[in-house]
């Protein structure tokens, strides 16, 4: 008996269009122009992709802080290419106009920062409402804009650090940087080193909490005792306020350390700059890159005929 020839295989069914081919459009729908693709969607309105955010440039400027910067454009003060900004939510770059209050705003400078002795007395502000004398009234003239690293109250006195950069500043205030900060303290009365229990454990005044002060009780001198205190917080007049509640008035207060930078031999009132090499192995910084030269172009000289 003769066997079936098997089934011929079916042709494959046309696609419908060929490869590479744009798929059908649907009824009523417009071809694409030649050479046209789907847009993408349009950035917001005052925002570009590249550069660093205002408030970030406005701070590495020296202008203010971050925060401040924030506050300065919420207040209408900063504008960028002749218009008013309304939001920090804007990146700038090199190529944009920046103005504070009417001023143009130069372009960064290197990172510095410096070493005050700040004398008792002046307040740490650039303005003061009771028409006090600021620090930024004794500081040298040739000094260039500066902004302080936390602060030192009216009757406080040592080390204050200055920088132009306001990156560095808001990296040194944080508490996460945890920088030790030592102070000379000079106090009224012959305390005994137990009376200082409560602080090294850490105490809370009026819903507020001190983390733990290292305190070493030096000498006494007549009616008076000197101690050295060290604390990694910043806190308005922390030491003065946990003296007094053991008991103890506090009558002088010299900050003698931040971190690695030292009061040592600084004159009251003069100021030091730290070496950039120091700045930038104790902060963690990249070196500055060196601007890259321009490349010389060489002209051929026209062979003898």
């Amino acid at each position: 008996m003769a066997r079936k020839p098997p089934p011929s295989p079916k042709p494959d069914r046309p696609s419908g269009r060929p490869a590479g081919a744009r798929p059908a459009l649907r009824k009523g729908a417009k071809p694409p122009a030649k050479g046209s693709r789907t847009p993408r969607p349009a950035p917001a309105e005052g925002t570009s992709p590249d550069g660093d955010r205002i408030a970030k440039v406005l701070a590495r400027a020296g202008v203010a802080s971050r925060r401040d910067a924030e506050k300065m454009i919420a207040e209408g003060r900063v504008k960028v290419n002749g218009k008013q900004l309304a939001s920090p939510a804007l990146n700038v770059t090199t190529s944009d106009r920046i103005e504070v209050d009417g001023k143009p705003v130069a372009a960064a400078e290197p990172p510095r920062l410096w070493l005050y002795h700040k004398p008792a007395g002046l307040v740490t502000t650039t303005r003061d409402e009771q028409g006090r004398k600021t620090i930024f009234d004794a500081l040298p003239e040739d000094l260039p804009r500066v902004m302080t690293v936390g602060r030192l109250d009216l009757n406080s006195e040592g080390l204050l650090l200055l920088t132009n950069d306001g990156g560095i500043k808001r990296q040194l205030e944080l508490p996460s940087t945890g920088w030790l900060r030592k102070y000379r303290v000079r106090l009224k009365g012959a305390p005994k080193d137990e009376d200082f229990a409560a602080l090294r454990e850490g105490i809370t005044l009026d819903g507020e909490t001190f983390q733990p002060m290292q305190v070493t009780l030096d000498r006494q001198q007549g009616a008076n005792a000197w101690a050295t205190v060290g604390l990694r917080e910043g806190r308005n007049r922390e030491i003065r306020r946990a003296m007094e509640a053991i008991g103890l008035a506090v009558n002088r207060l010299i900050r003698v350390s931040y971190g690695p930078f030292q009061l040592g031999q600084l004159k009251a009132g003069a100021v030091e700059e730290v070496r950039p090499r120091v700045m930038r192995d104790q902060l963690g910084l990249e070196p500055d890159k060196p601007t890259p030269a321009k490349p010389t172009r060489r002209v051929r000289k026209p062979r003898n005929p």
